[in-house]
């Protein structure tokens, strides 16, 4: 089976469409979303309403707690909160109780799913080797999946030896037959790897691979949809810049 990876949707339809475009024109037979469906953008309820429809699997991400109100909006940047606020006041009700009942963590096929990490699946930021062995060191499952930081990135460690890992670019297959594993497919909505176009992985649960892949997406429509909704301007500015 090959599974379509995907996180940080951050309530912006046009990316998460040109995603589900791409994922359709691939060999992936399922969708997996790591979290953070809401959050920064301006479209949540098409974002969670796209989810539904398509995603087998469905974590909640710390955007996604925030706007259920499972976390304190203190916990977050000024222009984080503002958009959770507003989140929080626009959404559908049924879109709202669709986030009440995800969780941050889960398995599917023996692969270990988190928003954050297997330390702490809602928080934690795996951006480095060290965080990464320390998350090797207490995950269960001998690959695990992970978001939150919004680079496309891997993570291996084998035959004893301390991981090792790095950015991924588009195009990159790794062989994840062996060894411990942590995959982060990127973000959707808001990449801050320098790649402005939306990030995802295909997963090949049969050949044990691991695919790494962008899509264009209408990131100016993205944009002035944010500043319509009166959302602060950084979150639009920055989409252009993948940061």
């Amino acid at each position: 089976m090959k599974v379509a990876v995907v996180s940080d949707i951050h309530a912006n339809r046009h990316a998460f469409e040109a995603t589900l475009e791409a994922v359709a024109a691939s060999e992936a037979s399922e969708l997996w979303c790591l979290g953070d469906l809401v959050g920064y953008g301006a479209e949540p309820d098409a974002c969670v309403e796209l989810a539904r429809e398509h995603a087998a699997v469905c974590l909640a991400g710390n955007h996604d707690m925030a706007v259920t109100g499972e976390i304190s909006l203190e916990e977050f940047s000024r222009g984080a909160s503002v958009a959770a606020q507003w989140t929080r006041e626009v959404i559908d009700p049924d879109n709202m109780a669709f986030l009440e009942a995800l969780s941050p963590q889960g398995e599917e096929s023996e692969i270990g799913l988190y928003h954050g990490s297997p330390r702490d699946p809602v928080w934690e930021y795996v951006l480095s080797a060290l965080l990464a062995e320390l998350c090797m060191n207490q995950q269960r499952n001998r690959i695990c999946l992970i978001g939150h930081s919004h680079v496309a990135l891997s993570f291996a460690r084998r035959d004893g030896e301390l991981a090792t890992g790095e950015p991924r670019r588009a195009g990159t297959r790794l062989d994840v037959a062996e060894g411990e594993w942590l995959l982060n497919p990127g973000s959707v909505g808001q990449p801050r790897d320098g790649d402005a176009r939306a990030a995802w992985l295909l997963l090949d649960l049969d050949a044990m691979d691991a695919t790494f892949y962008r899509a264009d997406y209408d990131v100016a429509g993205a944009a002035a949809a944010i500043r319509a909704a009166r959302l602060p301007d950084s979150l639009a500015e920055r989409l252009e810049y993948g940061q």
